[in-house]
């Protein structure tokens, strides 16, 4: 057989999880992987300096566990794993029995008979958790508590730390002294991870790559119509201008930071989702890079299907695919390796099912075909294979995190004659590409397209409210309308709002529980554009993306309303109204804070819209004296704000802006004692009978946003036709 140079390129990746003006960081992934897989994968490596490999890490993922280590960041899990169980307000109880046996129960809740106990009686997608809740005891609540944390540590780790070992053995009745231990001990292992990563480095055996900075799809950035190479007939964005500008800033930014944190700058660089394009080249060399990566079936429609699979997933000219390439534009070059798609798809998605050992020996085995396919066809080089994968999602499935397929892996192959583990920068030292393509194809390592990130109506809304955002800061960077300071800050939230994953969670085909959290994120990123910039942010930003997704008021108006706008609670004028009781929203998003308001009341006389609002455990007089302004924000009719200055003021300045012009003459009233009573003539919304009105409340101290009602989306209602008692009656 020809010789085989593997190269193994692990991909490490999270979500930009923090909404860094509020401090907010709602989901653990990057904590819990961090001590997992990311410092697990680089152990792995470790015990074993022979084996050589290049490791992907994307700066947003970097800056997020520098926040943890050296930011002191805790995020929403982690808040409530501190907690001792007796002082978990209900929310906080409800969100541990939402979350906390968030894993895969196969691989990390069965192996353990007291986290199986607590799951059964869970009754995880049986029972709400207010129902669930009963069967728990404070007792369970801690041993969840730790168990919900201990399975995300590496097998490694308790092969190396005795007294975590004998933590995880005594299984059950941990004490909160031990509890708070076993969280000390996983930011210990999480500071680990970036000096960790810096060795294998400096040790030579590994080669650290980097991403562009907020991981955003580059081609996309460049030129939205590019998805149409691939897809004719898709649906683009209505507003299709390039950022061209934004995808240099995330490659520049990406090398310069890689460079502070390891003292070296990157050779190589992994595309956002493997996606590339010929315009991307002169960005990618002019940053210092000299290779990239994408998927094979990129070098399939590059060749026009040249280098391709049959319908048995033979390779069709499979030396093409095992060697380097070159690409050049505008007097620039780049080298390109290509991964093997079923090869690397095989560790993803299908080694989880087998033994170690089988695993093991069907994967050498077929890098051994591939060097007996390539045997005679006069290269003197090695034949490349790039194995190419996530480093963290799929161990998640796998016995042992992946550890005895991937010891019994590294060592095999290093302990084989004719194959060799490399860095794919060394490989290309040696042995530089001398074929060129002549246009490189513009897709993904996802079926060579787009398709995820762009093409659909909610993809495509979200690109538009990307790009409406932009145009203003672009606007309000001309004009210096801020400080730079606050505009530096602003284009850093656009950045991230342009990062890959938020588009991803947007396509109809992918859900998870945490839906609702990154449509949120998103349009709560590009919020803060606004606030940052000293404006108020469009009303459509308040609309959730997600198709289908409302939050309706549990009760309806039954009848009109009689009320004298005093802000005096009295029951009677109210019993007719529609009802809201705020409640934080369950699940990774809730707030960590109490809320200010308690009830949203709303409903119509002939004339009017009125609102009242009720503050949480006590008189607004007295609850809101540290507010300086609520907000009703109405989605339907569109481009209408209600603003109410002093809330707490026996007589607020109210006020209704429409596309953000004064409303003069509007009609509106407002009083605030007990309560906050509201009155809006129907005529100033332009609205009849018939009409829809969708409407949020936003509270804010100062400038800055404390609390949305409801959370997500919005109370929606009808305005009433003039017989409407008379119906209700009937009814």
């Amino acid at each position: 057989m020809h010789d085989v140079s593997v190269a193994f390129f692990w991909h490490h990746h999270q979500p930009y999880y923090t909404d860094d003006l509020t401090g907010e960081t709602p989901l653990p992934w990057v904590r819990l992987h961090g001590v997992k897989d990311y410092w697990g994968m680089g152990k792995l490596l470790e015990e074993i300096p022979e084996f050589h490999a290049a490791i992907n890490l994307v700066p947003s993922l970097l800056v997020q566990l520098e926040a943890y280590t050296e930011g002191g960041r805790v995020d929403n899990h982690l808040r409530i794993s501190r907690l001792p169980p007796d002082s978990l307000s209900e929310e906080d109880l409800h969100y541990l029995l939402d979350n906390f046996f968030m894993v895969h129960p196969d691989q990390m809740i069965r192996p353990y008979p007291r986290y199986e106990d607590l799951y059964r009686k869970r009754g995880v997608g049986i029972d709400p958790p207010e129902r669930a809740r009963k069967r728990f005891s404070k007792r369970d609540l801690l041993d969840l508590q730790c168990w919900a944390n201990l399975v995300w540590f590496h097998p490694i780790a308790f092969e190396l730390d005795k007294e975590l070992a004998e933590f995880r053995a005594k299984g059950r009745g941990w004490t909160e002294r031990e509890k708070q231990w076993l969280l000390d001990k996983q930011l210990e292992i999480l500071r680990e991870v970036i000096p960790l990563h810096r060795r294998l480095l400096e040790r030579g055996q590994v080669e650290l790559t980097t991403s562009p900075f907020y991981h955003p799809i580059l081609p996309l950035l460049w030129d939205k119509r590019l998805a149409r190479r691939a897809m004719p007939d898709a649906p683009l964005p209505e507003l299709l201008e390039s950022y061209a500008e934004d995808a240099v800033e995330h490659i520049q930014r990406a090398v310069v930071y890689h460079e502070k944190l390891f003292g070296q700058k990157p050779h190589g660089m992994w595309p956002s989702e493997g996606s590339v394009c010929q315009a991307m080249i002169p960005a990618v060399a002019d940053a210092g890079l000299q290779w990239i990566a994408t998927d094979e079936e990129i070098l399939s429609c590059s060749t026009d299907g040249w280098v391709c699979r049959d319908m048995n997933g033979y390779l069709r000219n499979p030396e093409m695919l095992y060697r380097p390439w070159r690409v050049e534009e505008a007097g620039r070059s780049v080298q390109i390796i290509f991964r093997d798609h079923a090869m690397s798809d095989l560790i993803g998605f299908q080694y989880q099912h087998y033994g170690a050992e089988q695993a093991v020996q069907d994967f050498v085995g077929k890098l051994e075909a591939i060097g007996r396919a390539t045997h005679r066809l006069g290269d003197k080089r090695p034949t490349l294979v790039s194995i190419i994968l996530d480093g963290e999602n799929c161990w998640e499935y796998y016995p042992r995190s992946g550890v005895d397929f991937l010891r019994g892996l590294y060592r095999r192959i290093v302990a084989h004659p004719k194959i060799t583990p490399v860095r794919v920068g060394d490989y290309l030292s040696k042995y530089p590409a001398t074929d060129r393509l002549g246009q490189l194809f513009p897709g993904s390592w996802i079926q060579h397209n787009f398709g995820i990130w762009i093409g659909h109506a909610e993809c495509n809304r979200a690109w538009d409210l990307v790009s409406r955002t932009r145009r203003q800061l672009v606007k309000a960077t001309a004009a210096k309308k801020a400080s730079e300071a606050e505009i530096q800050r602003a284009w850093e939230e656009l950045y991230i709002a342009e990062g890959s994953d938020w588009f991803w969670w947007f396509d109809p085909r992918h859900h998870t529980a945490h839906d609702m959290v990154f449509d949120r994120l998103f349009r709560k990123h590009l919020q803060n554009v606004y606030a940052l910039l000293g404006q108020t942010a469009p009303v459509e930003l308040a609309r959730p993306i997600r198709q289908g997704f409302r939050i309706a008021a549990p009760t309806e108006p039954t009848g009109l309303l009689n009320v004298r706008i005093d802000g005096r609670r009295s029951y009677f004028e109210w019993i007719n109204a529609g009802h809201y009781q705020n409640q934080s929203g369950r699940g990774s998003m809730q707030r960590a804070r109490e809320s200010r308001a308690s009830d949203v009341y709303f409903g119509f006389d002939a004339d009017r819209l009125l609102l009242r609002v009720d503050a949480q455990d006590g008189p607004v007089r007295e609850r809101w004296t540290d507010l300086s302004s609520l907000r009703v924000i109405f989605l339907e009719p569109g481009q209408f704000v209600l603003t109410v200055t002093g809330p707490s003021r026996r007589h607020p300045l109210v006020q209704l802006f429409h596309a953000g012009v004064l409303v003069v003459e509007s009609g509106t009233e407002a009083a605030a004692d007990f309560i906050l009573e509201l009155a809006i003539p129907l005529r100033s919304l332009g609205v009849g009978t018939g009409a829809p009105l969708h409407f949020c409340l936003e509270l804010y101290q100062a400038e800055k946003l404390l609390e949305r009602i409801p959370s997500e989306g919005a109370i929606e209602t009808t305005v009433p036709p003039p017989e409407y008692e008379l119906i209700m009656w009937q009814a």
